[in-house]
């Protein structure tokens, strides 16, 4: 999961959580065509991303990732790759769901490329005794 963080038309920040799958050229982050983040990044491509990880406050870490979002949509041949790997990546969590009933309950899915332009890491786990 990771919240994404994108601009509301009158300039207020739009966080939401969303599944995502990171290639080795950008970040794809799955969401609806039409939905509130979609527009969003219609009117205004800036994004954050904010991973983390852990439970305990020693355990925990995370990276915040700055970039512009890009819209993709499934019939797009530079979305087959992500899409491929979010749906490995995601098929345990879909259970017995798979990729027709996933297009049957979800109309237009749609797919944000986000290509970082400043990444941002952090990490509060002890570092020894103090």
């Amino acid at each position: 999961m990771v919240h994404v963080g994108s601009v509301l038309p009158d300039g207020r920040p739009h966080v939401v959580p969303l599944w995502f799958v990171w290639l080795e050229d950008a970040v794809f982050v799955s969401c609806r065509q039409g939905s509130r983040v979609w527009r969003n990044v219609a009117h205004d491509p800036r994004v954050a991303l904010q991973f983390d990880r852990g439970r305990a406050w020693t355990e925990l870490a995370g990276g915040l990732v700055h970039g512009q979002a890009e819209t993709l949509v499934p019939e797009q041949p530079e979305a087959r790759r992500p899409l491929s790997a979010w749906f490995e990546k995601y098929r345990g969590a879909l259970g017995g769901y798979g990729f027709t009933r996933y297009a049957e309950d979800v109309p237009q899915p749609g797919l944000l490329r986000v290509r970082p332009d400043r990444v941002v890491a952090w990490v509060h786990a002890s570092k020894g005794p103090h």
